[in-house]
Order: structure tokens, then C-alpha cells, then sequence
């Protein structure tokens, strides 16, 4: 069996960076405890291996229970501002993870609903980093004693129909401030065809895309790879949307495509390829790439 890696895989900068962050703080902790608010990261190996050096989750109606001497991290995703007050005002210490590109996003936002901008947000609903950086644009839009309009679309029939509710309010004039946002791993080909529409209806409608290259690079990577093997496996949190976009594109382009988080839900079937894709999501840790690498070899030898 040959076994061919997208060349782009694996944890982004982002990620990394969290993770280590929490390795340094399980290994510098001097007594309370080392909790993470949420979920690290959209992978369950991950976390599984965190939890066995005491790292917990900790869900934001419990942030009463803690105690001084605690330390919270704020994940990559990030989080309102009103939850990092929260936190800092039961004594706990703040180590804060978020993906500086997620940062660079919750100022943008922020400065745009301080304006008074209409905010047209591609994202997922109730994803942390959507609801992070609306929580930075509420607060912003508050201190300027402006009315936020903050909408939240993945799609086209969802503009239009916002664009709709707008115009209906008399909320949407020719003099209205625009601005065309998006969450950091929204399908960049999804956000293109949102623009377009945007701007067919709002011509003058400002655009920033804060779409990180991981994202669409691992997606480029995937497409070049999907040409060269009879099947991808694609690595990765069930629950990761940039994991599920990968598996999405995976499907389109290959007979033979699944998507797992450990080495032991490999379907049989692949045992027996010729040659196999391997690729995986952004909270991918490399250890889980290797351990599938390994079984793949391993099982077709004896298959």
C-alpha cells in the first residue's frame, strides 16, 4: 500500500498554540486547578489525552464555582468579553489562547458596530468564535451608543432574506453602512458567492475577509491529493467544522472517502486500496496522523 499525505495537514498555528498553552499551564500549575472554558478544541483526542493530565471543561454557567488560584483558559475560538470579566472577578488567573487571527476579527468587528455598521456575519450558528466576536461587537456598539444589527448567514437564501427583513424595517438606504464579515474557517468559495450577492444588492456594502489561509490551503491541498489515491481518509473531530468541510470535499472528489477521529474506526475496505489519501483537520494532533499511518500499513499487510 502506498500512502500519500495532503501536504497540508494537522494542527494550524491557532490550535497549536492553544494546546501548548495548556501544556504549559497543567506543568507550571502551583495548586488550584487548570480548566479550559469549553471544549480546547474540536477534537476528542486531544482533550482525552489533556484530561488525563488533570486539564477539565469548564461550562460557563459554572465560572460561580471557582476559586482564586484557578486558571482558566479561553480557547482559540475566544469568548465575549463579559465572560472574560466574569472569570478575572472570581480571582482566577486568564491564560488567553485565542487565535490571534480570531482576536484581529473580534477588533474588526468591534470597530465596525462602533461606527454603526450593518454587520452581515458568514458563520456557523452557535459556533464559540461566531459568538465571541458578536459579543465584542455588542459591547463596542453599546459604548458608542449605537443600535447593533449584527446577522448571522451561511448561505445565499439566508442574505437574501436578511436583505429582505432590512428593507422591510427601513433599515437598509442607500446612505447605509455595510460591512461583509466572516468567521475565520468559513468556506472561502461559500463567502465569494456572498459578496457577489451583497453587492449586487448594496453596491457600495465594504467587504473584509478574515477567512484564515489554513483553512482554504488544507482545502487546495485536499483537491490536488483526491487526484492521486483510490480513497481519502479524512482525520478529525465529527464536531470540527473545518474537519467536515475537508470530508465534504473529500466526498465530491473521491470514491471513497470517511472521516474519523481514531486509528480503529478505519473501514475495512481501505485495507485494501493501492494507494490512500490521508488528510485532517486543523485540531488534528500529529500523533493521531501517525497512529492511523501506522495501522494502515499494518493491516494491509495482512489483508
Amino acid at each position: 500500500m502506498k500512502i500519500i499525505r495532503a501536504k497540508i495537514l494537522g494542527f494550524c498555528a491557532g490550535v497549536r498554540r492553544a494546546v501548548n498553552a495548556a501544556e504549559k499551564a497543567l506543568s507550571e500549575n502551583a495548586g488550584g486547578q487548570v480548566y479550559t472554558l469549553g471544549p480546547l478544541i474540536h477534537n476528542p483526542v486531544a482533550l482525552e489525552e489533556l484530561s488525563k493530565r488533570n486539564l477539565k471543561i469548564l461550562s460557563e454557567t459554572d465560572i460561580a464555582r471557582l476559586r482564586e488560584g484557578d486558571t482558566v483558559l479561553i480557547r482559540a475560538h475566544g469568548v465575549p468579553p463579559e465572560t472574560e470579566h466574569a472569570i478575572r472577578e472570581k480571582g482566577a488567573n486568564v491564560v488567553n489562547a485565542t487565535c490571534p487571527l480570531v482576536t484581529k476579527s473580534q477588533k474588526t468587528a468591534a470597530d465596525y458596530a462602533a461606527k454603526g455598521y450593518i454587520i452581515f456575519f458568514a458563520g456557523d450558528k452557535n459556533h464559540g468564535e461566531v459568538v465571541g466576536i458578536e459579543g465584542y461587537a455588542k459591547k463596542a456598539a453599546s459604548e458608542a451608543g449605537k443600535n447593533l444589527h449584527f446577522l448571522l448567514i451561511k448561505d445565499a437564501e439566508e442574505l437574501k432574506s436578511a436583505l429582505s427583513e432590512l428593507s422591510e424595517k427601513n433599515l437598509l438606504s442607500p446612505s447605509s453602512k455595510v460591512i461583509l464579515l466572516s468567521q475565520t474557517t468559513f468556506s472561502i468559495k461559500i463567502f465569494e458567492l456572498l459578496k457577489t450577492e451583497l453587492k449586487k444588492a448594496v453596491p457600495h456594502a465594504e467587504v473584509v475577509s478574515s477567512i484564515c489561509p489554513a483553512t482554504y490551503e488544507r482545502q487546495d491541498s485536499l483537491v490536488s491529493l483526491c487526484a492521486e489515491v483510490d480513497g481519502v481518509i479524512v482525520i478529525g473531530g465529527r464536531t470540527s467544522a473545518n474537519t467536515n468541510r475537508l470530508f465534504v470535499t473529500a466526498n465530491s472528489l473521491c470514491k471513497k472517502a470517511v472521516l474519523i477521529e481514531k486509528p480503529e474506526e478505519i473501514p475495512a475496505v481501505f485495507f485494501s486500496l493501492q494507494t490512500v489519501g490521508i488528510t485532517a483537520g486543523a485540531s488534528t494532533p500529529d500523533s493521531t496522523i501517525q497512529e492511523v499511518e501506522e495501522r494502515l500499513l499494518h493491516e494491509s499487510e495482512h489483508s
